[in-house]
């Protein structure tokens, strides 16, 4: 399946029935999969007339207790942000997928991973955090969809999937199976007060100490999930000299390059963020008082670097490689940049356009 397939099918496994999005390349086959797919499954797809009716369509389903979902592409999630902050406030689980592409501006349709911050940092206004999920193969954009619904349901919040137009458009086997886990019961869920006191689910709070409460008890929801789901994949890290950091499509291309690299005797591992926020943070700093020098691998100029230099304070050198406009690089790049690092001080590059 391609990946944006698999990532659809994976959502009408985990229980999602309502789906809403408007279209935008490189994710246009998650739409138009669940045209196609929802009315077999007794479920709600509507291509609304904005990315900002789409957003807060979800809003409404989520409120009243049902698995909703959106995806779009880069300048499509700028235009759900207010959204997204709405529904962080009123606490009502949702998926929302980014399927990046190239920008800033309208840019490209190619891939990118420049909405890295977007996603981490909170694109919205207001201080909040979401869970963010970064697939590596079209099996993981299965899984990880259908962990973003349960983990939307146990912190009551929303969780970003964020892949890129590689992943989206790749094909590769995958296996989809029924999340194991039942959809929890939702009694805080508008759905009718006919045998209970009436429900009420907002994020407007005027009083400036109500809000404040309210924030400090998100906070210690953040806190929760921060302690507990943090996610990460390693490789060849217990001998490594060097530890390339990288996510989603770039990891995949870092593996070949890290192949490479320990057939001629170079000893260099791979640490693959899978929760962009948490950020395995503990993990790297482990890596740097071991003495590891670290390559920064991303799509982008430097986004999730900043990540890995909080995480690493000063105990180890840090080096970045980057491409962006939807330009890829090939493992002969990489292990260059490999080789490159272990004979210098490390430093920030980017590749020139040829």
């Amino acid at each position: 399946m391609k990946g944006n397939e698999a990532l659809a099918e994976a959502a009408i496994a985990a229980g999602c029935r309502c789906y809403f999005g408007y279209p935008i390349t490189p994710q246009n086959e998650i739409p138009a999969y669940f045209a196609r797919r929802m009315p077999q499954v007794g479920g709600t797809f509507i291509q609304s007339e904005s990315e900002v009716s789409a957003i807060n369509m979800v809003y409404g389903a989520a409120a009243a207790g049902l698995r909703a979902m959106t995806s779009s592409s880069s300048p499509g999630i700028s235009l759900k942000q207010e959204g997204i902050s709405y529904l962080v406030g009123a606490e009502l689980p949702s998926v929302i997928v980014n399927i990046s592409r190239g920008g800033p501006g309208l840019g490209n349709i190619a891939p990118s991973q420049s909405d890295y911050f977007q996603s981490t940092k909170g694109g919205g206004h207001g201080d909040y955090k979401i869970l963010v999920l970064a697939p590596s193969s079209v099996q993981e954009m299965a899984d990880l969809t259908i962990l973003a619904f349960e983990l939307a349901d146990k912190y009551r919040n929303p969780v970003i999937i964020l892949a890129d137009g590689i992943l989206g458009q790749m094909l590769e086997p995958a296996v989809i199976n029924p999340s194991l886990q039942k959809i929890p019961e939702k009694p805080w869920a508008l759905t009718g007060a006919q045998n209970r006191a009436a429900n009420c689910i907002k994020s407007l709070l005027l009083d400036a100490r109500m809000l404040e409460e309210h924030n400090l008890r998100l906070q210690k929801k953040y806190q929760s999930m921060s302690a507990g789901e943090v996610r990460y994949e390693t490789k060849h890290t217990e001998n490594a000299e060097l530890v390339i950091v990288a996510f989603g499509s770039a990891a995949r291309i870092a593996k070949s390059a890290i192949k490479i690299a320990r057939a001629k005797g170079i000893k260099v591992g791979l640490l693959r963020p899978v929760s962009l926020w948490p950020f395995p943070s503990q993990s790297i700093r482990t890596l740097a008082e071991r003495g590891v020098k670290f390559l920064v691998l991303e799509l982008n100029f430097g986004q999730m670097l900043e990540d890995v230099q909080l995480a690493v304070n000063g105990r180890a050198k840090v080096d970045f490689y980057g491409r962006t406009g939807g330009a890829i690089p090939t493992p002969s790049e990489i292990l260059k940049q490999i080789e490159t690092c272990r004979s210098k001080i490390c430093s920030i590059n980017y590749k020139e356009a040829v």
